[in-house]
């Protein structure tokens, strides 16, 4: 098996880089999703609720700081914000874990305001300050700002099994979805259909991860990443009716990354695209109703 896509999102929902090569640390991939939008009561927004976010291009910059690009070309660079450098902090809350992150300065709160609502830019100055789901992690495993675990994985197979059971499901035709509907960090190719599933510990490049759970899909699922529009039920449709795990219509899988002996720092190693996948563990097993 091989990696063939790598993808991080710099602004949670925003549109995706695609490096060739991106450096893992424990929350994550560099970069990814340390910015994010949050509504007036400090909850985070995405896709689900205004699917323009995907529409503007993010771009990260040295020191920590991003540009953002809007589809009418306008553009705005931000400096990341810091507790530090006397930053406002706000609460902010993801699927129910609240935390604290740093306000960007007005002018980028303006150009977010004219552009996508009544939102507030946060940086997530300190990844340690949001641990992932508990019973699914270790004890001092954190995350970004992504839904709840560092990366998301999903294979080549798996999708085009999906769009085998779509196909099937509409005799007079459907679009072919790409993997961009689905928005993962790393894409493995040459894997069995759904093989992931079964996953518990793998190896891609000279790192190891865990393969902690399932991914719940959501109606980001049926937006085109590249126009913004909804396109129907799909996959969610055909999700909840073949592939469902732990009660949600499931494709992909989250990883936690396990810390290289003799490495420290934030830096644990580097991806790349070409990189073996080998399974070191499987044998996971994820019901259907949760059970």
């Amino acid at each position: 098996m091989q990696l063939t896509g790598l993808h991080v999102y710099p602004v949670k929902s925003m549109y995706r880089l695609s490096p060739d090569a991106a450096t893992v640390e424990p929350w994550g991939l560099a970069g990814d999703r340390r910015w994010m939008l949050a509504d007036t009561n400090g909850r985070f927004v995405s896709q689900r609720e205004n699917a323009a976010l995907g529409q503007v291009r993010p771009a990260l910059l040295p020191g920590g700081a991003l540009s953002l690009t809007a589809p009418d070309g306008s553009r705005i660079e931000v400096p990341a914000p810091s507790v530090a450098a006397g930053d406002p902090l706000a609460e902010v809350e993801v699927w129910g874990d609240r935390f604290h992150a740093a306000e960007a300065a007005k002018e980028a709160q303006l150009w977010i305001a004219e552009r996508l609502g009544d939102y507030r830019l946060v940086h997530l100055d300190d990844p340690h300050a949001r641990p992932t789901d508990p019973d699914y992690s270790a004890p001092g495993d954190t995350v970004s700002m992504a839904d709840g675990f560092p990366l998301l994985l999903t294979t080549t197979a798996s999708l085009d099994a999906l769009n085998q059971l779509i196909a099937a499901a509409h005799p007079d035709g459907h679009e072919i979805l790409p993997m961009e509907r689905f928005r993962p960090n790393v894409v493995v190719a040459g894997a069995e259909p759904w093989a992931e599933d079964g996953w518990r510990r793998i190896r891609i490049g000279g790192l190891t991860f865990k393969v902690v759970k399932p991914c719940g899909r959501c109606v980001i699922t049926t937006t085109d990443q590249e126009s913004g529009e909804r396109r129907g039920p799909e996959p969610l449709r055909s999700l909840a009716k073949h592939h469902r795990l732990l009660r949600k219509a499931a494709f992909g899988q989250n990883l936690i990354p396990e810390r290289p002996a003799g490495v420290v720092g934030d830096a644990l190693g580097t991806l790349r695209l070409g990189d073996e996948v080998e399974v070191l563990e499987d044998g996971a097993h994820w019901s259907a109703d949760g059970a």
